[in-house]
């Protein structure tokens, strides 16, 4: 491959990296092709893009991203390949699964919102972590928790309420 080359690629993985701002890096060494393809079939239907790059290449595109991690540059051995989705935690959600009928995908590292996580042990903890619209409407529903109560107990007790106004109105 020439310089040229090398350095588009840099150049389209560091854009990726910025536009997505979640990446993961995984190890499918030593899959099959029919699992391999199996795994790219499932990123696409799940909106994951896949890419497997060499790590010289990954780091290269990760420092000219701005993302310059010396945690993430030490997972860099042997064969990486990398998934990009605009949640947070659809790839690990789609390793978990696929890691019930084998033990690769593993999960190196992964990059969420300026946060690395690195090891296959972040699995449980990335599976669980709420995307940004999720968190939202978690804020949304407990700030509307009071005001629906307050409503509630107003409409409830109305009657009571004009009860006691026209009672106070027929003794004055």
């Amino acid at each position: 491959m020439r310089k040229e080359e090398k350095q588009e690629i840099v150049q389209a993985l560091a854009e990726q990296i910025k536009s997505y701002g979640n990446f993961y890096i995984t190890d499918t060494a030593d899959l099959s092709v029919e699992k391999v393809n199996g795994i790219r079939r499932k990123c696409f239907e799940q909106g994951i893009e896949i890419k497997a790059v060499k790590n010289t290449l990954i780091k290269k595109a990760l420092i000219e991203a701005g993302v310059d991690s010396e945690e993430l540059f030490d997972t860099l051995k042997g064969a990486s390949t990398l998934m990009f989705a605009e949640t947070g935690n659809a790839p690990a959600k789609l390793i978990k699964e696929l890691r019930k009928s084998g033990d690769k995908p593993v999960l190196k590292a992964a990059y969420i919102d300026s946060t690395a996580f690195v090891g296959d042990n972040q699995l449980t903890t990335l599976v669980n972590l709420k995307s940004k619209n999720e968190l939202i409407a978690d804020v949304i529903a407990l700030l509307q928790s009071p005001a629906k109560n307050v409503i509630s107990a107003l409409q409830s007790g109305g009657n009571t309420i004009s009860g006691l106004v026209k009672a106070l109105e027929e003794r004055g």
